[in-house]
């Protein structure tokens, strides 16, 4: 029978604010332990969720890694690390795994082999698209080796936030499967290598072109796991997300004045501002959009789109981090920061208790994961493999093994 030890319940590396949280609780998951390093990230997660939040957040280094298991309760079912991706950028130079921040990783890593008999029985890492990249693809290959040496099967997909919300936010994700987790819903590729393209593994795989680009197929077909690839056929995503409008405040806050405007008007391109102009002259409904201030041919420029998204959110922190609200009215053209709550809602929170200081209420939802991106992949993957889990440890399957056992005679 499921008892304590065999409860829905997680835990939440690199938690930030939370916004992990925020998706798996939806569906009946516990948080039982998170852990992060900046304690205005703390504050946030706190200010949102209560003081008994207080209870299960570590605020420490994963590289601690005693304090890390003497506070992890029991044997938690998943593990959670949304790792910092600094290093695999150019802000990072591209220093990957290699990195001081996002060579984190390791550190999560040490803990859940120090687990040993708790180690979670599933695990999902995020990241940025630039992790199957760097080094050459290398860091993938080398956390796909770790997690198995780990005893955990593997998968993999990319998936993006503008097919939720209207913010172009695509990340990459990486599941692990303990062994006693290997069987309906999971699907597996034989580990013998004579594997065919049309077994059912490839097959899953490929019914799920979206999420699996052809370059992460490619790394999944050349990088053999110690333990192997298993995946759930969850299909793609059905693109359904809303206008821009509807996350964007059209009216009620401090709109630059003519000059500010003026400024950021002169740093377009000529194609921007032709388009802006025409909207303009159009006086039309109000119309949102957004844009970057970058560094172009030795150029500061705001770069807008008109797609109908936001570029994928930042920290408040460089040149182009904050993004520029444009709002086209009825013939008048105002333009700000965006806030807070934007963001809030563009990462799918968008009740989330904000705090006080603007720039700490940026950062916070800057670094975060999108909820509804973590939503699907809790109702696709997630739940299912738990639920399956579970009920092969119900009452009702210890019925069932008893049926098909023989019956011996008492004399």
């Amino acid at each position: 029978m499921l008892g304590e030890r065999d409860a829905k319940t997680f835990c939440e590396f690199f938690a930030g604010i939370g916004l992990v949280h925020e998706a798996l609780r939806r569906s009946g998951w516990q948080c039982v332990y998170a852990n992060d390093i900046d304690p205005k990230k703390r504050a946030m997660y706190e200010g949102n969720y209560g003081a008994a939040a207080s209870d299960h957040y570590h605020l420490g280094d994963v590289w601690a890694a005693e304090e890390v298991l003497a506070r992890i309760p029991g044997r938690p079912f998943l593990a959670t690390a949304s790792f910092p991706c600094t290093d695999m950028s150019l802000a990072g130079k591209r220093a990957g795994l290699k990195g001081e921040q996002s060579g984190a990783l390791f550190g999560f890593l040490q803990v859940l082999e120090r687990l040993e008999e708790r180690r979670p029985r599933m695990v999902l890492l995020e990241n940025v698209p630039g992790f199957l990249t760097s080094h050459g693809g290398a860091d993938f290959a080398t956390a796909i080796d770790e997690l198995a040496a780990l005893g955990y099967w593997l998968d993999s997909f990319v998936i993006d936030a503008q097919w939720f919300v209207p913010q172009s936010r695509p990340r990459l994700f990486l599941v692990g499967y303990q062994e006693d987790l290997v069987g309906r819903p999971l699907i597996v590729k034989r580990a013998d290598g004579v594997d065919s393209l049309a077994s059912p593994w490839h097959e899953a795989v490929l019914r799920a072109d979206w999420i699996r680009p052809s370059r992460l197929r490619t790394a999944m077909e050349s990088i053999e796991p110690a333990t192997g690839w298993a995946t759930v056929d969850c299909d793609n995503p059905a693109a359904r997300r809303s206008a821009l409008n509807n996350y964007i405040d059209l009216d009620g806050h401090e709109w630059w004045n003519a000059k500010e405007n003026s400024r950021h008007f002169d740093m377009m391109f000529d194609r921007h501002r032709r388009q802006i102009e025409m909207l303009r002259d159009d006086r039309g409904p109000a119309v949102a959009l957004t844009g970057f201030r970058r560094v172009r041919e030795g150029k500061q420029r705001l770069e807008v789109r008109f797609d109908g998204l936001a570029g994928c959110l930042r920290t408040p922190r460089g040149g182009s981090a904050k993004q520029v609200v444009i709002v086209i009215d009825r013939g008048e053209v105002r333009m700000r920061w965006m806030t807070p709550r934007e963001y809030a809602r563009l990462q799918g929170a968008g009740d989330y208790v904000l705090p006080e200081n603007t720039i700490q209420g940026l950062f916070g939802f800057g670094d975060a994961v999108c909820v509804p991106v973590i939503e699907w992949i809790d109702r696709r993957v997630l739940t299912p493999v738990f639920e399956a889990w579970a009920a092969e440890r119900s009452p009702a399957a210890d019925l069932r093994v008893a049926a098909k056992q023989p019956m011996t005679s008492v004399r």
